[in-house]
This record gives C-alpha cells, structure tokens and sequence, in this order.
C-alpha cells in the first residue's frame, strides 16, 4: 500500500504572492538637492594637463578626491617632519632598488630629507651587484633547475666577506657593507643605497632572516657574524625608531621582514620610555598586504597619529612622491626668505 505522503503546514506569517501589492510612492519625501551634502564636487575635479607645464602645476592639477588626499598629506607629513628637524625613516625590499629607485633614495638621503634606511637581507645582494657591475636580478626560472640560482661567486664571497670583516670592528652589516663598497671604490657607488648613507653619516641597518638570501648558501657565510651583526641593527634601529616622535616611517616594499621589525622595534621603544606617539606611517606597495597593514598602518597608530596606504608601483608612485616632497620642501625655503 502506498504511503500517503504528509503535507507540510504552511510557515506562520507567510503572505501568499497575490495579497503583497506594491508600495504606493504618491506621499513620498523629498527635498532639494541643492541642501544635500555630496562628496564629489567640481571644484575637486582634475585640471587638464597643458604641455610646457611646471611640476608644481601637476600636482595642482590633481583631483582631490581618494588617493590623491592620502598622497597630498603625506607629503605634507614628510615636509613638516624635516621642516622642524623631525625623523623620516625608510624601511624597504628589495623590488625598489630593482626598479631602479636607488638615485632617488640616494638623493633624498643626500638632500637631507631621508634621516635612515633599514634594509631586509635581500637589499645589500641587489645593491652591491649594482655597485659592482652596474646590473643585478638574475633569471631565476632559468637557473633553478641546473642548481645555479644564487651562485655568482663575487656576490657570495665579497658580502659575506664584508659582513665578516665589518663585524670583527664592531659594525652592524649595513655599515659594514657600505663601508666595504666605499672602500673597494666599486665602479657604481655612486648609486648605492648603504655606500650613501656611509658617506652621509646616516644610520643604515639590514634585517637579516637566515636562509632567505644567495649569500646564505656560499662557503664563505659566518652564522655568527650574520647573527651578530643583524642584532646590533636591530637595536641601532630600534634607537632610530626610539626617534621617531613626530617622524614619519615609510614601508616601501616589504611585505613581511621590515613589518616586523618595525613593530618590534617600537615596542621596545615604548617599553624603555620613549614617548613614540605623534607618529605618521605610510605603507607603499603594489599590492595590499596583512602585516604592512597591521604592523605599520593600524597597530603602531591606533592611538595616535595617522597611517596611510599608498597603492601603486613602486617605480611610479615613489618618484612622484619624491619630487612632490622635494616641491614642497622648495616652496617653503622660499617663503622662508
């Protein structure tokens, strides 16, 4: 015999299709749109570019409007840090030298406007290459499988030498290595991020994790002379940071080693006293990332002070930062006279 099959009971409250009429719109309020607040208007509207232009009328002729905002308070941030003899630190990777950005930095340095640099251990390998030979960045997928990635013999024997040597005279391994390269007078120092700050007197520390660079894999490597010298940076930087009040800190490039570093750093700073609160972060990458965003941006501001994110290739957005900083910077020495 067949099962009878047992009706559901309909749900409580439910209406069935043909009681639910539209809405009746007739009483409907409106007001004028000219009494409502609206976020875009005109007057924040780009300017067309005319050819002949000035720099300076570039800028100007931005929307102010989203990134635009960000970007124009961080310049004004960094030109306010300098103007009353406040910090600007730069911590990075490696992709900004190997867009071509050490001239930059190193002019910004130079000029007074980058007070320090922190480095991950990739940074000195594509640095002193360039210094050296004037080319760096290998092909990778061409070199894996035959187990030659990372071998360049000048590379590995030269650095870890210069970390070996600059520890063994107290140094931390940005001095060291940019004391190396200034002293071998290599062909390019000109253009070195650590061979710059030597010669300018500036603090440079390099942030090393074993087994993350070329040069951990040659004979020549000293574990010790790496721990060493990457704790004494540690600590110079975290005296930097220590600095920092009414600074500015720029992650340009590292999506993990310098977010780290940087918050514990700051944390240490703290927690010796060191009043770091009036305190501007800026993270400049091509993508968003967690530890950028929490370590640099949110966390080391969340009570004070302000963190930006700047989004856009480091080979475009840094130079433009750079010049509007370097435009800011004129324009109040010229008022000043």
């Amino acid at each position: 015999m067949a099962r009878s099959k047992a009706r559901r009971a309909p749900l409580p409250g439910r209406l069935r299709a043909p009681l639910i009429k539209p809405l009746a719109l007739q009483k409907i309020k409106t007001y004028p749109l000219s009494t409502r607040y609206s976020k875009v208007q005109l007057p924040s509207f780009a300017k067309p570019w005319r050819p002949g232009g000035r720099f300076s009328q570039f800028l100007a002729g931005l929307p102010e409007i989203l990134a635009t905002q960000t970007f124009r308070e961080v310049v004004e941030e960094i030109a306010k840090a300098r103007l009353n003899g406040k910090a600007v630190v730069i911590g990075m990777g490696a992709h900004p030298t190997k867009v071509g950005l050490n001239p930059i930095l190193v002019d910004l340095m130079e000029r007074g406007v980058v007070t320090a640099l922190a480095l991950n251990g990739a940074v000195i390998i594509h640095d002193f290459e360039l210094a050296l030979t004037g080319q760096t960045s290998e092909e990778v997928d061409a070199e894996i499988d035959a187990g030659r990635f990372g071998m360049a013999e000048e590379t590995g024997r030269d650095l870890n030498q210069a970390i070996i040597r600059g520890v063994q005279k107290g140094m931390g391994i940005g001095e060291a290595v940019g004391t190396w390269i200034e002293e071998e007078r290599l062909p390019n120092r000109k253009t070195s991020l650590l061979a710059a700050a030597v010669r300018a007197g500036l603090p440079v520390t390099v942030h090393v994790a074993v087994g993350t660079d070329i040069i951990h894999m040659h004979p020549a490597v000293d574990g010790a002379a790496l721990g060493e010298g990457s704790l004494r940076d540690f600590r110079t930087f975290a005296a930097v940071v220590a600095g920092l009040d009414g600074g500015v800190y720029i992650n340009l490039g590292s999506a993990v080693i310098m977010p780290e570093v940087f918050l514990k750093a700051l944390t240490l700073a703290r927690n010796l006293g060191y009043a770091v609160n009036r305190l501007t972060t800026v993270n400049m990458d091509f993508l968003p990332a967690y530890r950028p965003q929490t370590n640099v941006v949110r966390r080391p501001t969340q009570k004070s002070g302000k963190g930006h994110l700047l989004i856009g290739h480091h080979e475009i957005m840094f130079p433009l930062l750079a010049a509007a900083v370097l435009e800011r910077l004129h324009a109040a020495n010229q008022s000043a006279r």
